[in-house]
């Protein structure tokens, strides 16, 4: 399981509450509050966060969103970009029509100029067929082992996470995952964060047995030892992880403070025993856009110029 040593974040610039995406994103929840206040308390957060991950020697590309058109979801990059080991760089076709002009040519220049690019692709095409895939967000990928995780939702269209997969010679593994009212979860990366030799894991959340049970056994079969945390676990944000690798060589996982909270103390003795664990408080872009610090950070696999 690769990890990535430089991570893309974009600073809001008009972030709120986002009534397009919570159709289907039931951790969503608006706060009543002005769009002004939000986004001062947005950006406070997320400004920590850029601090504290590069106290700890992580390399951040930090990219400013602009004002117009606003785009409530733009600090959570992740969702439309990607990148590969091999130097694919990807963009993808998103649910929500508000959210699609966060894709941004520039952004993908500045990487063209910094990094070795071998090619793009791009399937934002499907988004007029209503058919999405919402990057790593749609997609929990083991790039070593050829492997995508995804749960059904209507932001992980199954017919193209198939194309996808087999384009780029894949395996996608394809289960449903509910959250406590029995609604599919809107992202796989909040019911698991995968790292170098271990898999965080909302096993409550996948009701189907012989689901559980393929799953449990493809991540056991690589090498994942299995790190199971609960549904209440899971709406603090404990499956939106994302391990990283500092400057240092060293291996960094990085949660919410309300994901660092929510674990047991057994859970965070087998954590420490693959990385350092880094909490980083953002409430409020946990809240009201139904999203954590994984959702922040895009992963630049590319190789530098």
């Amino acid at each position: 399981m690769p990890l990535a040593s430089t991570i893309l974040m974009v600073r809001p610039a008009a972030f709120g509450f986002n009534t397009e995406t919570a159709g289907n994103n039931y951790f969503q929840t608006n706060p009543g509050t002005s769009k002004e206040e939000l986004q001062q308390t947005a950006l406070a957060e997320f400004d920590n966060m850029l601090q504290t991950l590069r106290n700890h020697s992580i390399h951040v590309i930090v990219i400013e969103d602009t004002k117009e058109p606003a785009k409530p979801d733009a600090v959570f990059p992740n969702n439309w970009l990607s990148t590969t080991p091999e130097g694919l760089v990807i963009v993808f076709p998103m649910y929500a029509s508000n959210r699609r002009a966060e894709k941004r040519d520039d952004i993908l220049e500045q990487l063209a100029k910094e990094f070795v690019v071998k090619d793009v692709q791009d399937w934002s095409e499907y988004e007029v067929e209503g058919r999405f895939l919402e990057g790593t967000g749609s997609m929990v990928i083991d790039h070593d082992e050829k492997m995508i995780f995804a749960c059904i939702s209507e932001r992980t269209s199954m017919p193209l996470l198939e194309k996808f997969a087999s384009t780029n010679h894949y395996q996608a593994i394809v289960f449903l995952a509910t959250d406590k009212n029995g609604n599919p979860v809107y992202h796989t990366n909040v019911v698991m964060a995968m790292g170098e030799g271990f898999c965080v894991l909302c096993e409550e959340a996948i009701e189907e047995e012989w689901e559980l049970i393929a799953v449990r056994q493809l991540l056991e079969s690589t090498g994942h030892s299995i790190i199971p945390i609960t549904r209440e676990q899971m709406y603090a944000f404990a499956g939106n992880m994302l391990e990283v690798k500092n400057n240092n060589g060293e291996n960094i996982l990085v949660m919410s403070l309300a994901a660092f909270n929510s674990l047991r103390k057994e859970q965070k003795t087998m954590l420490e025993a693959y990385a350092k664990l880094l909490p980083v408080a953002v409430p409020t872009i946990e809240a009201v856009e139904g999203g954590s610090v994984r959702c922040m950070m895009a992963e630049i696999f590319l190789a530098k110029k």
